[in-house]
Formats: C-alpha cells, structure tokens, sequence
C-alpha cells in the first residue's frame, strides 16, 4: 500500500490497540480502498479509478470531474503514465 492515495492524497491513521488490561500497542487504521469502472461522458468512456468508499459517495453525488476539480486535479492527471507516452 503505497503511502498516498492518488486522487485525495489521502494517508493512513495511527492509533493504540487497547488490550483488557489497557496495555498499549501501535496499530494501523487502513483507508477503505475500492476499485471502480466510473464512465466519464466527456471523454465517452469508462475510467478505472482507485478511492476510498466515502471518496466514491461523493463521486456518485456530484461526477468524477467535478470531484477531481474540487481537488484541483484533473481525469489526465489520474492517468500519469498515459500522458507521458504520448
């Protein structure tokens, strides 16, 4: 698990795990990642696209371009090594 998510540079959580006796041990809360085929009509076609279950609530609310300008980013931007081999 890479250390950023790719669309809300989102981050794991860090906490205790509390045993009975209240004794303390590190954990690590883990982002809820999903993997989704979203059609995006301005490019007339589907996109495969890695977020959290909250991040594809709001994608289904408002549409993956208007999600991704909320977070100053854009659908080519998502795709990385497609825009440098051409």
């Amino acid at each position: 698990m890479p250390g950023k998510r790719n669309i809300t540079q989102k981050k794991p959580l860090f906490g205790n795990n509390r045993s009975h006796s209240l004794k303390a041990t590190r954990r690590k809360f883990k982002l809820n990642m999903q993997n989704k085929r979203i059609f995006v009509p301005s490019m007339k076609q589907f996109v495969r696209v890695q977020a959290t279950a909250q991040e594809f609530k709001t994608i289904d609310k408002i549409g993956l371009e208007a999600f991704l300008k909320r977070q100053g980013r854009t659908i080519k931007s998502l795709f990385p090594k497609e825009s440098q081999g051409a």
